[in-house]
């Protein structure tokens, strides 16, 4: 970030704080109200001006937030969070590929970040550079956020964390990192006749997907229900997905991964990703939550918009 634009992040910071210091501190206005229970976002990637992060949360009724930020990114997390205090905590994530990952992410946690990621880069899901972030994960003892994605969305995207049908492995040799699965290949791998051939399969889902065995054979597994892939999963077939939901109701967390400006479909949404147009000009968090809502009881849906995130990541509920 230049200077120029660190200046003007952190006067829209000083702005933001004036406001938010007009109405409660803890919550989203109408939170509970649009959703019946509190609602936290493990999936939201940090907007550019400070208020623009709590202009999302407070359109689709999110209580509170995880900031997923890539690069040096504490002074614009500072910012955010005394904007809205209790509010947003943070995940970190930097380029795996370089030798000093490890010191800059250790200098992350240290500083307050509770997880690495979102991490999303052009290696294999069981190569040594994800396989070093696993085991930093453990040392650190905070979860981490693996994006897999085996179809490119673009011409020119490439994939990431390849080779996920591999991915029991590291499960296997990494029992003490927490993982959480997200993205087209994760999601797409709910239904056992997946074929690395789309990014978002449709139709009935078969029952006896890698995802699903995971989830259930894998205590260090979580998922996050972000994106269009997580609500493609959880859409694609109604018979199938309140009985997910009940066999993984510890594991599962929601997460928007929404591009929308105002927590309502506004601004651009979904047009970085031309694969995804069901969502497109749509708040994808008030999609998955409505879809989440309607497929389980209230009991069960508390623990995916809330509970499960504040257990998994040691934090107050």
């Amino acid at each position: 970030m230049t200077n120029i634009h660190r200046r003007h992040f952190l006067q829209s910071a000083v702005l933001a704080a004036t406001a938010s210091g007009l109405r409660a501190q803890n919550a989203a206005p109408g939170a509970n109200d649009m959703w019946g229970t509190p609602v936290f976002d493990i999936h939201f990637h940090m907007r550019p001006a400070v208020e623009g992060n709590a202009e999302h949360l407070d359109g689709c009724g999110v209580t509170k937030a995880n900031l997923l930020t890539r690069g040096p990114a504490l002074e614009q997390v500072k910012a955010v969070q005394a904007a809205y205090p209790k509010r947003f905590i943070w995940f970190s994530s930097t380029d795996i590929t370089k030798p000093e990952a490890e010191k800059i992410l250790t200098q992350a946690v240290k500083d307050g970040a509770q997880g690495l990621g979102e991490i999303k880069f052009h290696v294999a899901a069981d190569g040594p550079e994800l396989r070093r972030m696993y085991a930093l994960a453990a040392e650190l003892n905070v979860p981490i956020t693996v994006h897999f994605q085996e179809v490119p969305h673009t011409p020119t995207e490439g994939v990431f964390s390849t080779g996920f049908r591999n991915f029991e492995a590291m499960l296997k040799a990494y029992p003490k990192t927490k993982f959480i699965g997200h993205a087209d290949a994760f999601w797409a791998n709910v239904s056992a006749d997946y074929a690395n051939d789309v990014a978002y399969p449709t139709g009935p889902i078969k029952r006896g997907g890698v995802t699903d065995k995971l989830l259930g054979d894998y205590a260090n597994l979580h998922a996050d229900l972000s994106a269009n892939s997580g609500n493609n999963a959880l859409s694609r077939d109604p018979s199938f997905t309140p009985d997910f939901l009940k066999r993984h109701q510890d594991k599962l967390i929601f997460g928007s991964d929404c591009g929308c400006k105002d927590g309502k479909g506004g601004g651009v949404s979904q047009a970085n990703n031309p694969t995804a147009t069901r969502l497109a000009g749509k708040c994808v968090a008030r999609e998955t939550l409505t879809v989440l809502k309607s497929s389980t009881t209230p009991a069960i849906f508390r623990k995916l918009a809330w509970d499960n995130a504040h257990k998994l990541l040691k934090i107050p509920a």
